[in-house]
């Protein structure tokens, strides 16, 4: 897969909130994410807090997407009850058809 069919794929399973256990299928062995709330060094324990506190209610519209070789970036608007049109962007990286890192910026002002 390519880069930015991997990062849609992502969103697309991300977003629906549901059956999130199949982001394993995206992710390389050595996974990693970083945010400014949160981060993780695993698949496992990325998938895990997803499961334990389930995305829901949330939605996003991509403002601009940008793709190289081996990495995706989007820029978009989220949303969700009680906060609205957030600019966010998320860059994945890639390696051998799976999502190594993925980064994610945002100003946390409106979610403290």
């Amino acid at each position: 897969m390519k880069p930015m069919d991997l990062a849609l794929r992502y969103m697309q399973i991300f977003y629906s909130g549901k059956n999130i256990d199949r982001l394993y299928q995206l992710f390389s062995d050595d996974f990693s994410f970083s945010g400014p709330l949160f981060q993780f060094d695993s698949a496992k324990g990325y998938i895990n807090s997803l499961i334990n506190d389930p995305p829901e209610g949330l939605a996003y519209k991509i403002i601009q997407s940008f793709e190289s070789e081996s990495s995706a970036c989007l820029v978009y608007k989220f949303s969700k009850p009680g906060i609205s049109c957030v600019p966010m962007a998320q860059l994945f990286e890639t390696e051998k058809d799976k999502i190594k890192k993925i980064t994610l910026i945002f100003d946390t002002q409106s979610f403290t």
